[in-house]
């Protein structure tokens, strides 16, 4: 029987290159919503007047950028955004009439804001300096990690879902006996405890170093747990199959993987140097420990 507390071996899940992260970033030229035969409109050019305030091209431009509105979906989000942003500074102008704005929680979470946008800009200054990665060091990191790549596997697993406050002794007891998921479900229905099935690929470019060396060293049909918080999942590795990546076809995931982490230790390096040259007292709170 197989133990993996994954609470512990996902802490090396921002090593692995290629989670998939759902980020990206849609560009918009300014909207033009003007009537039939007037001339396209400025950014910055009004669309709506509120009670004498304005909203502008600007404005909503802003909106389609946050929202990723696909260029399909760009008619019908652009009139529900601009009605949105009329909504919003209705109830903006009517909470600074009552004062809302100089409450206390209001005042803090404003300038909470407020330093975080200013940080992450400054940030964000520092990183678009960064050199894009070289062709050498695509194919560099593409030699040295064959786990991810060129010697990839694919686990198909199959799975029983279970509140981890059910796991029981008897029902550990009940696994290690098992030769088959199937027991364990059945096991699980005789003691009326609720779990659901399912099932996932996964490949080694997909989990941390330490799960994929674990699983590598199992056998097809062996049962294995990992606990996950609240919930605790009963695994058997239906297959194991190579799952092979050219030089080529990873040379992008590459690339991303490494210009994220050169983003990640410039944003480190450029903290610490803050740190290195700042007066920091600890008045009312503990001091760090020394790494």
């Amino acid at each position: 029987m197989n133990y993996i507390d994954v609470s512990s071996l996902m802490k090396g899940c921002r090593n692995v290159p290629f989670r998939r992260v759902l980020c990206c970033a849609l560009v918009l030229t300014a909207v033009g919503l003007s009537a039939c035969g007037s001339k396209e409109k400025k950014a910055g050019q009004a669309l709506v007047r509120v009670n004498g305030v304005e909203i502008t091209v600007l404005q909503l431009n802003d909106e389609l950028k946050r929202a990723g509105v696909k260029a399909e979906q760009q008619e019908t989000a652009t009139k529900q955004l601009l009605e949105s942003l009329i909504d919003r500074q209705l109830v903006a102008a009517e909470a600074m009439r009552n004062q809302i704005d100089r409450t206390p929680e209001v005042m803090q979470a404003i300038e909470h804001a407020k330093a975080q946008i200013i940080s992450q800009a400054y940030l964000k200054s520092i990183v678009t300096k960064i050199a894009k990665p070289s062709m050498a060091e695509i194919d560099d990191y593409f030699q040295k990690h064959p786990e991810y790549f060129s010697q990839r596997k694919q686990f198909d697993i199959h799975q029983l879902a279970i509140a981890t406050r059910d796991f029981s002794n008897e029902l550990k007891s009940a696994i290690e006996s098992a030769k088959t998921l199937d027991e364990v479900a059945s096991w699980l229905d005789r003691h009326s405890v609720r779990y659901a099935r399912g099932q996932l690929s996964r490949s080694s470019a997909d989990l941390p170093e330490q799960m994929v060396v674990k699983l590598k060293e199992m056998k097809k049909g062996q049962l294995f747990i990992v606990n996950e918080g609240e919930n605790s999942m009963i695994n058997s590795i239906i297959n194991i199959k190579d799952s092979p990546v050219t030089a080529s076809n990873a040379a992008a995931q590459i690339e991303q993987y490494l210009t994220n982490r050169k983003t990640r230790e410039a944003a480190d390096a450029e903290i610490k140097h803050l740190r290195s040259s700042a007066k920091i007292e600890y008045l009312n709170a503990p001091a760090p420990a020394a790494p």
